[in-house]
């Protein structure tokens, strides 16, 4: 068996003609353009892509755009003032601050993320966001999980009583995750680093979603004939190439569907 190649690209464009049809529907409806706004405080050059991206499609799918750029030595204080006023907009409906934070705000990371109001935190950070996920109400949750689950759904590929594993706990990827795929009716363990028979519980698994951070971590001898593979790992190899958490040619000769890195989850983000 070959897998088949989940391309991010061809999810992420349905995904994005959908946005702007309802981004348009808003304003012939209600005269309402969504407005995000993104907070980057410093220089730092990956930081500065995303934004940049971030930006440019908010303008192709008819969404207001705001980039806050705030300087290196920014407090804690002047962060959270720009938060409160952007809370106060009427024109801005979501508030993205930029991670990382400079070193000398970094330990404060989650006093500012929870001064976004709820209803404008589209990370999905904010705890009473994260309580709405854990109990099923409707909520905003972070992307990359999320973006995990549309693929899965425009794929068509069934969640319903599947078997599923995600390696992995963060706050931002696995827990979501596996909170998302049970909230599909999946079946789902959620492992992680001091996970016993982690190999024997992957190779049950109709479904693996792969969020550790270790580069080639899940091996073939880990995936089920016919499971499908979600590979959210972003990690360089021996030889400086992007690569994920999973040995991509051991494991696309045993999956169903797999995603590449670069090229998957990523673009769904």
């Amino acid at each position: 068996m070959t897998a088949r190649i989940l391309e991010g690209k061809v999810f992420a464009q349905a995904f994005r003609e959908d946005a702007q049809k309802k981004a348009a529907a808003l304003q012939e409806k209600y005269g309402v353009q969504p407005g995000l706004a993104v907070i980057i405080v410093g220089s730092n050059p990956a930081s500065q892509v995303y934004v940049r991206n971030k930006h440019k499609s908010c303008e192709a799918l008819g969404i207001y755009s705001e980039v806050i750029e705030m300087p290196e030595t920014t407090t804690k204080d002047e962060l959270i003032a720009k938060i409160d006023a952007l809370n106060a907009d009427v024109k801005i409906h979501g508030i993205l601050v930029q991670l990382p934070l400079p070193e000398q705000i970094a330990a404060h990371e989650s006093e500012i993320l929870e001064r976004i109001r709820p209803e404008k935190d589209v990370d999905g950070f904010h705890p009473v966001n994260v309580g709405r996920l854990v109990t099923g109400e409707p909520g905003l949750v972070p992307c990359t999980p999320f973006g995990c689950l549309r693929m899965l759904e425009l794929a068509g590929i069934p969640i319903d009583g599947q078997r599923a594993v995600v390696i992995g706990r963060s706050n931002i990827v696995g827990k979501p995750a596996a909170l998302l795929l049970t909230a599909n009716n999946a079946t789902v363990t959620l492992c992680h680093s001091k996970t016993r028979d982690l190999k024997a519980k992957c190779a049950a698994a109709d479904i693996i979603v792969a969020a550790i951070g270790k580069a080639g971590f899940v091996t073939a001898d880990m995936v089920k004939e016919g499971a499908v593979v979600i590979d959210v790992g972003i990690n360089r190899n021996a030889e400086g190439k992007l690569c994920g958490d999973v040995d991509f040619a051991a494991a696309e000769q045993k999956a169903s569907f797999i995603t590449p890195v670069p090229g998957g989850v990523g673009l769904m983000t």
